[in-house]
Protein backbone atom coordinates (compact mmCIF):
# COMPACT_ATOMS: atom_id res chain seq x y z
CA UNK A 1 0.00 0.00 0.00
CA UNK A 2 1.19 3.74 -0.74
CA UNK A 3 2.55 5.47 1.96
CA UNK A 4 2.85 9.49 1.57
CA UNK A 5 5.08 11.54 3.94
CA UNK A 6 3.11 14.90 4.44
CA UNK A 7 5.33 17.74 6.11
CA UNK A 8 3.89 20.83 7.35
CA UNK A 9 6.81 23.61 8.57
CA UNK A 10 4.62 26.16 10.14
CA UNK A 11 4.91 29.48 12.05
CA UNK A 12 5.87 27.96 15.65
CA UNK A 13 6.75 23.71 14.26
CA UNK A 14 6.40 21.01 11.82
CA UNK A 15 3.95 18.43 11.42
CA UNK A 16 4.38 15.20 9.77
CA UNK A 17 1.86 12.80 8.77
CA UNK A 18 1.53 9.51 6.87
CA UNK A 19 -0.98 9.05 4.74
CA UNK A 20 -2.26 5.58 2.52
CA UNK A 21 -3.28 5.58 -0.32
CA UNK A 22 -6.98 5.27 1.10
CA UNK A 23 -6.35 9.08 2.44
CA UNK A 24 -6.58 7.97 5.90
CA UNK A 25 -3.75 9.26 8.31
CA UNK A 26 -1.46 6.52 10.06
CA UNK A 27 0.40 8.59 12.33
CA UNK A 28 1.60 12.13 13.25
CA UNK A 29 4.90 13.76 14.33
CA UNK A 30 5.43 17.46 15.63
CA UNK A 31 8.16 19.23 16.74
CA UNK A 32 8.28 22.93 18.01
CA UNK A 33 11.07 25.25 16.97
CA UNK A 34 12.30 28.22 19.02
CA UNK A 35 11.21 31.92 18.19
CA UNK A 36 13.36 35.01 18.03
CA UNK A 37 12.20 38.44 18.68
CA UNK A 38 15.41 40.81 18.40
CA UNK A 39 13.33 43.93 18.11
CA UNK A 40 10.17 44.96 18.74
CA UNK A 41 8.32 43.88 16.04
CA UNK A 42 10.70 42.02 14.64
CA UNK A 43 9.96 38.03 14.38
CA UNK A 44 13.63 36.09 13.22
CA UNK A 45 13.46 32.01 12.69
CA UNK A 46 16.95 30.03 12.42
CA UNK A 47 16.36 28.58 8.99
CA UNK A 48 18.94 25.13 10.49
CA UNK A 49 16.22 24.73 13.16
CA UNK A 50 13.43 24.61 10.96
CA UNK A 51 15.31 21.79 9.04
CA UNK A 52 16.58 19.88 11.56
CA UNK A 53 12.52 19.94 13.17
CA UNK A 54 11.06 19.11 9.85
CA UNK A 55 13.88 15.69 10.30
CA UNK A 56 12.80 15.11 13.62
CA UNK A 57 9.06 15.38 13.34
CA UNK A 58 9.05 13.16 9.62
CA UNK A 59 11.32 10.48 11.45
CA UNK A 60 8.85 10.34 14.55
CA UNK A 61 6.07 10.27 12.28
CA UNK A 62 8.03 7.44 9.59
CA UNK A 63 8.40 5.43 13.10
CA UNK A 64 5.02 5.48 14.31
CA UNK A 65 3.57 4.21 11.00
CA UNK A 66 6.43 1.25 11.27
CA UNK A 67 7.12 2.76 7.65
CA UNK A 68 10.38 2.94 5.93
CA UNK A 69 11.95 5.59 4.34
CA UNK A 70 12.56 3.79 1.71
CA UNK A 71 8.91 2.96 1.98
CA UNK A 72 7.23 6.53 1.29
CA UNK A 73 5.99 6.66 -2.36
CA UNK A 74 5.75 10.80 -2.38
CA UNK A 75 6.78 13.13 -0.27
CA UNK A 76 4.04 16.71 0.03
CA UNK A 77 5.51 20.07 1.52
CA UNK A 78 3.46 22.70 3.01
CA UNK A 79 4.31 25.55 4.71
CA UNK A 80 4.62 29.22 6.69
CA UNK A 81 4.25 31.06 3.37
CA UNK A 82 5.88 34.56 3.17
CA UNK A 83 8.26 33.96 5.49
CA UNK A 84 12.17 35.06 3.52
CA UNK A 85 15.11 32.60 3.62
CA UNK A 86 18.07 33.45 2.02
CA UNK A 87 20.82 30.75 1.51
CA UNK A 88 24.36 30.29 -0.36
CA UNK A 89 23.67 27.80 -3.34
CA UNK A 90 27.28 26.65 -2.97
CA UNK A 91 27.52 25.90 0.55
CA UNK A 92 23.48 25.43 1.45
CA UNK A 93 24.69 27.84 4.30
CA UNK A 94 21.74 30.08 5.35
CA UNK A 95 23.10 33.67 5.37
CA UNK A 96 20.80 35.51 7.81
CA UNK A 97 17.77 34.09 10.05
CA UNK A 98 14.50 33.97 8.12
CA UNK A 99 12.48 37.05 8.35
CA UNK A 100 8.95 35.75 9.41
CA UNK A 101 5.72 36.97 7.80
CA UNK A 102 4.95 38.37 11.43
CA UNK A 103 7.82 40.47 10.89
CA UNK A 104 7.12 44.32 10.51
CA UNK A 105 10.06 46.04 10.26
CA UNK A 106 9.61 47.15 6.36
CA UNK A 107 6.41 48.68 7.10
CA UNK A 108 7.66 52.39 6.29
CA UNK A 109 9.08 50.78 3.15
CA UNK A 110 5.70 49.75 2.50
CA UNK A 111 4.64 53.34 3.31
CA UNK A 112 6.39 54.77 0.84
CA UNK A 113 5.39 52.40 -1.74
CA UNK A 114 1.82 53.51 -1.20
CA UNK A 115 3.27 57.50 -1.29
CA UNK A 116 4.77 56.86 -4.12
CA UNK A 117 1.36 55.82 -5.88
CA UNK A 118 2.57 51.99 -6.36
CA UNK A 119 -0.29 50.41 -4.81
CA UNK A 120 -2.57 49.87 -7.89
CA UNK A 121 0.14 48.38 -10.35
CA UNK A 122 1.36 45.98 -7.38
CA UNK A 123 -2.38 44.71 -6.71
CA UNK A 124 -3.52 44.63 -10.73
CA UNK A 125 0.28 42.57 -11.03
CA UNK A 126 0.02 40.39 -7.77
CA UNK A 127 -3.54 40.48 -6.30
CA UNK A 128 -1.87 41.32 -2.91
CA UNK A 129 -2.25 44.89 -1.16
CA UNK A 130 0.99 46.65 -0.12
CA UNK A 131 1.89 45.17 3.53
CA UNK A 132 4.78 44.01 5.39
CA UNK A 133 3.33 40.96 5.27
CA UNK A 134 4.69 39.61 2.31
CA UNK A 135 7.85 38.57 1.18
CA UNK A 136 8.98 41.10 -1.61
CA UNK A 137 9.84 43.96 0.79
CA UNK A 138 11.65 41.54 3.32
CA UNK A 139 14.04 40.07 0.59
CA UNK A 140 14.74 43.52 -0.47
CA UNK A 141 15.53 44.55 3.18
CA UNK A 142 18.04 41.80 3.58
CA UNK A 143 19.63 42.68 -0.10
CA UNK A 144 20.18 46.68 1.44
CA UNK A 145 20.82 46.12 5.00
CA UNK A 146 22.64 42.72 5.04
CA UNK A 147 26.33 42.53 3.44
CA UNK A 148 26.31 38.72 3.16
CA UNK A 149 23.39 38.50 1.41
CA UNK A 150 24.37 41.60 -0.81
CA UNK A 151 27.91 40.22 -1.59
CA UNK A 152 26.03 36.52 -2.41
CA UNK A 153 23.77 38.12 -4.72
CA UNK A 154 26.96 39.90 -6.61
CA UNK A 155 28.84 36.58 -6.68
CA UNK A 156 25.29 35.22 -8.43
CA UNK A 157 25.42 32.48 -5.24
CA UNK A 158 22.25 34.04 -3.62
CA UNK A 159 19.07 31.66 -3.31
CA UNK A 160 15.99 33.31 -1.99
CA UNK A 161 12.94 31.40 -1.07
CA UNK A 162 9.85 30.79 0.98
CA UNK A 163 10.45 28.04 3.57
CA UNK A 164 9.00 25.55 1.00
CA UNK A 165 11.90 26.13 -1.20
CA UNK A 166 14.31 26.09 1.87
CA UNK A 167 13.53 22.24 2.58
CA UNK A 168 13.45 21.36 -1.00
CA UNK A 169 16.51 22.34 -1.32
CA UNK A 170 17.70 20.67 2.00
CA UNK A 171 15.82 17.51 0.78
CA UNK A 172 17.53 17.66 -3.06
CA UNK A 173 20.94 18.13 -1.10
CA UNK A 174 20.96 21.85 -3.06
CA UNK A 175 20.37 19.92 -6.10
CA UNK A 176 16.65 21.58 -6.70
CA UNK A 177 15.70 25.31 -6.44
CA UNK A 178 12.09 25.58 -6.26
CA UNK A 179 8.30 26.43 -5.27
CA UNK A 180 4.92 26.31 -6.47
CA UNK A 181 2.39 29.91 -7.58
CA UNK A 182 0.40 29.54 -4.31
CA UNK A 183 3.95 29.97 -2.54
CA UNK A 184 4.94 32.61 -5.20
CA UNK A 185 1.62 34.52 -5.49
CA UNK A 186 2.64 35.49 -1.64
CA UNK A 187 6.01 37.55 -2.91
CA UNK A 188 4.73 40.63 -4.47
CA UNK A 189 6.87 39.72 -6.87
CA UNK A 190 4.82 36.83 -8.76
CA UNK A 191 2.49 38.04 -11.80
CA UNK A 192 -0.45 35.85 -10.87
CA UNK A 193 -2.50 36.77 -14.42
CA UNK A 194 1.37 35.66 -16.39
CA UNK A 195 1.58 33.02 -13.88
CA UNK A 196 5.78 33.78 -13.90
CA UNK A 197 7.90 36.14 -12.10
CA UNK A 198 7.42 39.63 -12.82
CA UNK A 199 10.38 41.48 -13.94
CA UNK A 200 8.53 44.60 -13.31
CA UNK A 201 7.74 43.70 -9.49
CA UNK A 202 11.06 42.76 -9.42
CA UNK A 203 12.73 46.03 -10.69
CA UNK A 204 11.10 47.95 -8.82
CA UNK A 205 11.86 46.47 -5.41
CA UNK A 206 15.24 46.02 -6.64
CA UNK A 207 15.01 42.29 -6.29
CA UNK A 208 17.41 40.45 -8.99
CA UNK A 209 15.78 37.60 -11.11
CA UNK A 210 18.43 35.35 -10.53
CA UNK A 211 17.72 34.85 -7.28
CA UNK A 212 14.47 33.58 -7.32
CA UNK A 213 13.19 29.43 -7.59
CA UNK A 214 12.10 28.00 -10.93
CA UNK A 215 8.10 27.82 -10.73
CA UNK A 216 6.47 24.02 -10.44
CA UNK A 217 3.26 23.59 -11.04
CA UNK A 218 1.71 22.24 -7.03
CA UNK A 219 1.23 18.52 -7.87
CA UNK A 220 3.95 17.34 -9.80
CA UNK A 221 7.72 16.62 -10.19
CA UNK A 222 10.23 19.11 -8.04
CA UNK A 223 12.80 16.45 -7.25
CA UNK A 224 13.70 13.21 -5.12
CA UNK A 225 15.32 13.79 -1.58
CA UNK A 226 18.89 12.80 -1.86
CA UNK A 227 19.99 9.32 0.17
CA UNK A 228 22.64 11.49 2.61
CA UNK A 229 19.75 13.88 3.24
CA UNK A 230 16.59 12.10 4.03
CA UNK A 231 17.62 8.87 5.80
CA UNK A 232 18.84 7.02 3.04
CA UNK A 233 16.13 7.26 0.67
CA UNK A 234 15.63 8.64 -3.00
CA UNK A 235 11.40 9.12 -2.48
CA UNK A 236 10.20 11.88 -5.16
CA UNK A 237 9.06 15.05 -3.92
CA UNK A 238 5.37 15.73 -5.34
CA UNK A 239 3.82 18.20 -3.97
CA UNK A 240 4.28 21.63 -2.37
CA UNK A 241 1.84 24.32 -1.49
CA UNK A 242 1.82 27.03 0.84
CA UNK A 243 0.04 26.25 4.42
CA UNK A 244 -3.28 27.74 3.21
CA UNK A 245 -3.95 26.84 0.19
CA UNK A 246 -3.35 23.03 0.85
CA UNK A 247 -5.07 23.62 3.50
CA UNK A 248 -7.92 24.65 1.27
CA UNK A 249 -7.21 22.05 -1.28
CA UNK A 250 -7.23 19.19 2.41
CA UNK A 251 -10.26 20.47 3.32
CA UNK A 252 -12.22 19.55 -0.58
CA UNK A 253 -13.10 23.00 -1.41
CA UNK A 254 -12.07 22.08 -4.94
CA UNK A 255 -15.33 23.87 -6.68
CA UNK A 256 -15.59 27.56 -7.21
CA UNK A 257 -17.98 28.88 -4.05
CA UNK A 258 -16.56 26.47 -1.67
CA UNK A 259 -14.55 28.20 1.13
CA UNK A 260 -12.60 27.20 4.67
CA UNK A 261 -10.84 28.91 7.81
CA UNK A 262 -7.81 27.56 9.59
CA UNK A 263 -7.54 28.24 13.26
CA UNK A 264 -3.31 28.57 13.49
CA UNK A 265 -0.79 30.99 14.91
CA UNK A 266 -3.73 33.44 12.77
CA UNK A 267 -6.63 32.88 10.72
CA UNK A 268 -7.23 32.56 7.44
CA UNK A 269 -10.19 32.30 5.19
CA UNK A 270 -9.72 31.20 1.69
CA UNK A 271 -13.00 31.10 -1.31
CA UNK A 272 -12.12 29.17 -4.40
CA UNK A 273 -12.73 31.37 -7.05
CA UNK A 274 -11.81 28.75 -9.88
CA UNK A 275 -10.52 30.13 -12.64
CA UNK A 276 -11.53 33.65 -12.04
CA UNK A 277 -9.11 36.07 -10.29
CA UNK A 278 -11.54 38.11 -7.97
CA UNK A 279 -10.78 41.69 -7.73
CA UNK A 280 -10.84 42.92 -3.85
CA UNK A 281 -9.86 46.16 -2.40
CA UNK A 282 -9.74 44.66 1.24
CA UNK A 283 -9.03 41.19 0.10
CA UNK A 284 -6.02 39.42 -1.20
CA UNK A 285 -6.27 37.82 -5.09
CA UNK A 286 -3.95 34.41 -4.71
CA UNK A 287 -3.09 31.72 -6.85
CA UNK A 288 -4.69 28.49 -4.98
CA UNK A 289 -2.92 25.48 -6.80
CA UNK A 290 -2.22 24.73 -9.80
CA UNK A 291 -2.61 20.71 -10.87
CA UNK A 292 -0.94 21.15 -14.23
CA UNK A 293 -3.49 22.18 -15.74
CA UNK A 294 -3.67 25.98 -15.27
CA UNK A 295 -4.01 28.01 -12.06
CA UNK A 296 -6.91 28.15 -9.66
CA UNK A 297 -7.47 31.29 -7.55
CA UNK A 298 -8.67 31.78 -4.26
CA UNK A 299 -9.71 35.41 -2.25
CA UNK A 300 -8.21 35.11 0.76
CA UNK A 301 -8.49 37.13 4.18
CA UNK A 302 -5.69 37.01 6.66
CA UNK A 303 -5.85 37.64 10.04
CA UNK A 304 -2.44 38.23 11.82
CA UNK A 305 -3.03 36.61 15.64
CA UNK A 306 -5.39 33.80 16.64
CA UNK A 307 -3.37 30.85 18.29
CA UNK A 308 -0.60 33.52 18.80
CA UNK A 309 -3.38 35.16 21.25
CA UNK A 310 -3.43 31.75 22.44
CA UNK A 311 0.17 31.79 23.15
CA UNK A 312 0.32 34.95 24.77
CA UNK A 313 -2.26 34.03 27.25
CA UNK A 314 0.04 31.33 28.31
CA UNK A 315 3.47 32.30 28.07
CA UNK A 316 3.18 36.38 28.28
CA UNK A 317 0.28 36.15 31.63
CA UNK A 318 0.66 32.62 32.84
CA UNK A 319 -3.06 32.49 32.78
CA UNK A 320 -2.91 28.78 31.52
CA UNK A 321 -0.54 26.37 31.40
CA UNK A 322 -1.18 24.85 28.38
CA UNK A 323 -2.94 25.88 25.49
CA UNK A 324 -5.60 23.23 25.78
CA UNK A 325 -7.20 24.63 28.83
CA UNK A 326 -7.68 27.55 26.89
CA UNK A 327 -11.29 26.00 26.55
CA UNK A 328 -12.31 25.26 30.02
CA UNK A 329 -11.31 28.32 31.51
CA UNK A 330 -13.08 30.19 28.69
CA UNK A 331 -16.57 28.13 29.37
CA UNK A 332 -15.90 28.66 32.71
CA UNK A 333 -18.24 31.85 32.55
CA UNK A 334 -20.83 32.22 30.62
CA UNK A 335 -19.64 35.76 28.41
CA UNK A 336 -17.09 38.14 28.55
CA UNK A 337 -18.15 40.50 31.07
CA UNK A 338 -18.51 42.92 28.29
CA UNK A 339 -14.61 42.51 27.62
CA UNK A 340 -13.65 42.81 23.85
CA UNK A 341 -9.77 41.84 23.30
CA UNK A 342 -8.54 42.84 19.75
CA UNK A 343 -5.50 40.80 19.64
CA UNK A 344 -3.22 43.60 16.73
CA UNK A 345 -0.13 42.30 18.06
CA UNK A 346 1.55 42.67 14.99
CA UNK A 347 -0.88 45.08 13.36
CA UNK A 348 -4.45 44.22 11.86
CA UNK A 349 -4.73 42.04 8.17
CA UNK A 350 -7.46 42.21 6.42
CA UNK A 351 -9.88 43.52 6.10
CA UNK A 352 -8.17 46.29 7.80
CA UNK A 353 -4.57 46.38 6.34
CA UNK A 354 -3.30 47.92 9.83
CA UNK A 355 -0.04 47.76 10.71
CA UNK A 356 0.14 50.18 13.36
CA UNK A 357 -3.13 49.00 14.87
CA UNK A 358 -1.89 47.17 18.74
CA UNK A 359 -3.16 44.79 20.30
CA UNK A 360 -6.22 46.46 22.51
CA UNK A 361 -7.94 45.21 25.81
CA UNK A 362 -11.67 47.48 26.68
CA UNK A 363 -14.42 46.73 29.12
CA UNK A 364 -11.95 46.08 32.06
CA UNK A 365 -13.79 45.94 35.31
CA UNK A 366 -12.45 44.92 38.97
CA UNK A 367 -14.51 41.90 38.56
CA UNK A 368 -12.69 40.99 34.75
CA UNK A 369 -11.07 37.39 35.77
CA UNK A 370 -8.37 35.53 33.71
CA UNK A 371 -11.79 33.21 32.92
CA UNK A 372 -13.28 36.38 30.88
CA UNK A 373 -9.45 37.35 28.66
CA UNK A 374 -9.51 33.79 28.18
CA UNK A 375 -13.52 33.59 26.30
CA UNK A 376 -12.64 37.48 24.76
CA UNK A 377 -9.57 35.76 23.29
CA UNK A 378 -12.10 32.62 21.92
CA UNK A 379 -14.76 35.45 20.64
CA UNK A 380 -11.49 37.52 19.01
CA UNK A 381 -11.38 34.52 16.65
CA UNK A 382 -14.60 34.34 15.65
CA UNK A 383 -15.52 38.15 15.41
CA UNK A 384 -12.23 38.54 13.14
CA UNK A 385 -13.37 35.34 11.04
CA UNK A 386 -16.79 37.27 10.42
CA UNK A 387 -14.97 40.73 9.50
CA UNK A 388 -13.18 38.80 6.31
CA UNK A 389 -16.26 36.79 5.16
CA UNK A 390 -18.37 40.14 5.12
CA UNK A 391 -15.85 41.27 2.80
CA UNK A 392 -15.27 38.24 1.05
CA UNK A 393 -18.98 37.89 0.28
CA UNK A 394 -19.33 41.51 -0.99
CA UNK A 395 -15.91 41.35 -3.00
CA UNK A 396 -16.27 37.64 -3.94
CA UNK A 397 -20.11 38.01 -5.16
CA UNK A 398 -20.63 34.27 -3.43
CA UNK A 399 -23.06 34.17 -0.31
CA UNK A 400 -21.48 31.24 1.96
CA UNK A 401 -23.69 28.70 3.33
CA UNK A 402 -20.85 26.97 4.72
CA UNK A 403 -17.75 27.60 6.12
CA UNK A 404 -15.40 24.41 6.67
CA UNK A 405 -12.90 24.67 9.66
CA UNK A 406 -9.84 23.49 10.94
CA UNK A 407 -6.54 23.90 12.56
CA UNK A 408 -5.47 23.77 16.41
CA UNK A 409 -8.12 25.65 17.89
CA UNK A 410 -10.85 24.11 16.00
CA UNK A 411 -10.81 21.75 18.34
CA UNK A 412 -12.74 23.90 20.52
CA UNK A 413 -16.70 23.50 20.32
CA UNK A 414 -16.83 26.92 21.93
CA UNK A 415 -15.27 28.77 18.90
CA UNK A 416 -16.85 26.55 16.06
CA UNK A 417 -20.55 27.41 18.27
CA UNK A 418 -19.93 30.86 18.43
CA UNK A 419 -18.40 31.12 15.07
CA UNK A 420 -21.61 29.54 13.80
CA UNK A 421 -23.53 31.97 15.85
CA UNK A 422 -21.43 35.06 14.47
CA UNK A 423 -21.51 34.15 10.80
CA UNK A 424 -25.11 33.23 11.02
CA UNK A 425 -24.27 29.86 8.67
CA UNK A 426 -23.35 26.31 9.80
CA UNK A 427 -19.45 25.71 10.55
CA UNK A 428 -18.37 22.17 9.45
CA UNK A 429 -15.47 20.66 11.13
CA UNK A 430 -13.93 17.82 9.67
CA UNK A 431 -12.74 14.43 11.35
CA UNK A 432 -8.46 15.04 10.88
CA UNK A 433 -8.01 18.85 11.84
CA UNK A 434 -4.79 19.03 10.01
CA UNK A 435 -5.64 19.30 6.81
CA UNK A 436 -3.08 21.46 6.12
CA UNK A 437 -0.61 18.52 6.08
CA UNK A 438 -3.28 16.39 5.27
CA UNK A 439 -3.80 18.91 1.48
CA UNK A 440 -0.18 18.61 0.89
CA UNK A 441 -0.50 14.84 1.04
CA UNK A 442 -3.00 15.51 -1.22
CA UNK A 443 -1.21 16.86 -3.95
CA UNK A 444 1.76 14.79 -3.36
CA UNK A 445 -0.29 11.84 -4.38
CA UNK A 446 -2.04 13.42 -7.53
CA UNK A 447 1.38 14.41 -8.88
CA UNK A 448 3.16 10.95 -7.74
CA UNK A 449 -0.25 9.25 -9.51
CA UNK A 450 -1.56 7.50 -6.46
CA UNK A 451 -5.15 8.99 -7.32
CA UNK A 452 -5.52 10.34 -10.84
CA UNK A 453 -8.09 13.27 -10.22
CA UNK A 454 -9.80 14.62 -6.75
CA UNK A 455 -12.99 12.96 -7.82
CA UNK A 456 -10.80 10.08 -6.14
CA UNK A 457 -10.81 11.99 -3.02
CA UNK A 458 -14.04 13.02 -2.69
CA UNK A 459 -14.93 10.53 -0.42
CA UNK A 460 -11.84 11.27 1.49
CA UNK A 461 -13.38 14.61 3.49
CA UNK A 462 -15.54 13.45 6.48
CA UNK A 463 -17.44 15.19 9.11
CA UNK A 464 -16.89 15.05 12.55
CA UNK A 465 -19.55 17.96 13.75
CA UNK A 466 -21.49 20.70 12.46
CA UNK A 467 -22.80 23.80 14.33
CA UNK A 468 -25.48 25.14 13.54
CA UNK A 469 -26.15 29.32 14.63
CA UNK A 470 -28.15 29.39 17.73
CA UNK A 471 -28.32 33.18 18.59
CA UNK A 472 -30.63 35.68 18.09
CA UNK A 473 -29.97 38.10 15.45
CA UNK A 474 -30.59 40.70 17.36
CA UNK A 475 -28.04 39.68 19.79
CA UNK A 476 -25.14 38.87 17.50
CA UNK A 477 -25.66 42.53 15.67
CA UNK A 478 -25.18 44.01 19.33
CA UNK A 479 -22.24 42.18 19.72
CA UNK A 480 -20.94 42.95 16.29
CA UNK A 481 -21.07 46.77 16.64
CA UNK A 482 -19.29 46.15 20.43
CA UNK A 483 -17.04 44.78 18.90
CA UNK A 484 -16.00 46.90 15.71
CA UNK A 485 -15.90 49.96 18.22
CA UNK A 486 -12.90 48.01 20.33
CA UNK A 487 -11.01 47.17 16.79
CA UNK A 488 -11.49 51.11 16.02
CA UNK A 489 -9.57 52.15 19.52
CA UNK A 490 -7.17 49.75 18.33
CA UNK A 491 -5.80 51.22 14.92
CA UNK A 492 -3.17 53.77 14.51
CA UNK A 493 -1.51 53.38 18.02
CA UNK A 494 1.95 52.59 17.24
CA UNK A 495 2.02 55.10 14.11
CA UNK A 496 4.86 57.28 14.50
Amino acid sequence: MARILAMDAGTTGVTALVVDEAGAVLSRGYREFPQHFPRPGWVEHDPDEIWTTVLTACADALAAAGTAPTGVAAVGITNQRETVVVWDRATMRPLSRAIVWQDRRTAADCDALRDAGHADLIRERTGLVVDAYFSGTKLAWLLRHDDDVRAAADRGTLAFGTVDSWVVARLTGGQVHATDPSNASRTMLFDIIRGAWSDEMCALLDVPPAVLPQVHPSAGTFGTTHPEAFFGAAAPITGVAGDQQAALFGQGCWRPGMSKNTYGTGSFVLLNTGTRPAASQRLLTTVAWDLGDGLVYALEGSIFATGATVQWLRDGLGVIATAAETEALADSVPDTGDVYFVPAFAGLGAPHWDPYARGTVVGLTRGTTAAHLARAAVEAMAFQTRDVVDAMTVDGGVALDELRVDGGASVMDLLCQFQADVLGVPVARPTVAETTALGAGFLAGLGAGVWSSTEELTSVWRLDRRFTPAIDPAERDARLARWRDAVARSRGWARP
